[in-house]
């Protein structure tokens, strides 16, 4: 317990440090010009080829990757994952940079589905080296962090592009930059001591004795679900001997199956978090949906070859609504029992009838309008969510 204890109070460390790493990994002044760079005559790629053969290869490694991830995350505890996102950042700009083809570029979004995959690391990192009564607070920051970085480099990419006519080739070596200092700075971050689900706290890798599980579970009542595990497990396990000399780690590996599977029907059994998580799943794909062929959409209605390009800025407006309104969830005290759901349903409704006007109209000022809206209601939504 003092070693928890102490984390407790030095909480601003690894907070400080991955809100760093999140400014730096956010700062990507070149991704609001993508599809322009892409069928620029230097990458020399149709309109169709980019839209139907590339950015779908993002779609279907993500999705393939989200779940495995998602568990040796946990296994390796969060930070080796943030590790692999900052190599995975580094590999996808130096495609980006020199790299050409077709072929190319789907390597290329191979490597950016790796990099959305292992984002879960990000936010499930800060959870495992605070307290209870921090997550509300660090995920804000975290959250606004990211939004803020985002901002500052959409606005600077587009006044690069707009008033000192930088190439694209030029944003993504900034971009490469950048996410290069973010790999640096994941290398400073504490490694933590548990995570959800392999390493729990007062879990060892092998089986307890029965008289520490008794004692434990006078002594922290809050531990009480999952040391009951562990106590059943030591009535019919192998003596303290045995354990000494052959652990069975396939018999750990087996308990922490269990307890997820024993979380997950516990969790969902909760009508609200059920809501919640469901919403969580299918706006998160549309959401990264949109944002993935939005800029072939803006190219559909002004073709970046014959009209000027003002992706960085709606970028950058899009964003620092969104961050405000993540930096808010902060310090706003609400019953989210009573109003949660009403906050869901007024905002996802407007999510949806701003994805309607950017169908319909062709007119490209509403389908930046409309966009602005669906991304700072989406982020809102989102925080409250974490």
């Amino acid at each position: 317990m003092g070693c928890w204890n102490k984390e407790n109070n030095t909480w601003t460390f690894p907070t400080l440090i991955l809100c760093l790493y999140g400014f730096f990994y956010m700062m990507k002044p070149s991704e609001p010009f993508l599809t322009p760079y892409l069928t620029e005559p230097d990458k020399n790629l149709t309109i169709d080829e980019v839209t139907n053969q590339i950015f779908p290869v993002w779609t279907y490694s993500y999705l393939a990757l989200l779940v495995p991830v998602f568990l040796i995350t946990d296994y390796v505890r969060y930070k080796p994952i943030l590790l692999l996102q900052g190599i995975s950042f580094i590999v996808t700009w130096l495609l980006l940079l020199f790299a050409h083809g077709l072929v190319a570029m789907q390597v290329m979004e191979f490597f950016y589905g790796m990099v959305t995959a292992t984002e879960v690391a990000y936010y499930a990192y800060i959870y495992s080296v605070v307290s209870t009564d921090h997550y509300q607070r660090v995920t804000s920051y975290c959250r606004s962090i990211t939004l803020v970085a985002a901002t500052l480099a959409a606005v600077l990419g587009q006044l690069l592009v707009s008033l000192a006519d930088v190439s694209y080739f030029h944003l993504n070596a900034i971009t490469l930059a950048s996410v290069s200092l973010a790999f640096a700075c994941s290398f400073l971050l504490p490694m933590p001591q548990k995570s959800m689900f392999f390493h729990r706290k007062g879990v060892s890798e092998t089986l307890p004795q029965p008289g520490k599980v008794v004692a434990g579970l006078s002594s922290n009542t809050s531990l009480s679900c999952q040391e009951d595990n562990d106590c059943a497990a030591a009535d019919t396990g192998p003596t303290p001997a045995q354990q000494a000399q052959q652990p069975e780690p396939q018999h750990h590996v087996l308990r922490v199956l269990v307890q997820l599977g024993k979380d997950l029907r516990d969790c969902y059994s909760s009508r609200k978090l059920l809501y919640w998580s469901l919403w969580w799943a299918l706006a998160t794909a549309g959401f990264n949906q949109v944002v993935n062929y939005i800029q072939v959409l803006w190219d559909f209605r002004a073709p970046s070859h014959s009209s000027a390009v003002y992706n960085g800025a709606v970028e950058a407006v899009a964003t620092f609504l969104s961050s405000v309104a993540s930096f808010m969830v902060a310090y706003v005290k609400m019953n989210w029992d009573l109003f949660g759901e009403l906050a869901l349903g007024i905002f996802s409704t407007m999510d949806a009838v701003s994805l309607f006007l950017m169908h319909f109209t062709t007119n490209i000022w509403v389908c930046y309008a409309s966009y602005l809206i669906f991304k700072a209601s989406y982020m809102l939504l989102i925080t409250i969510a974490t």
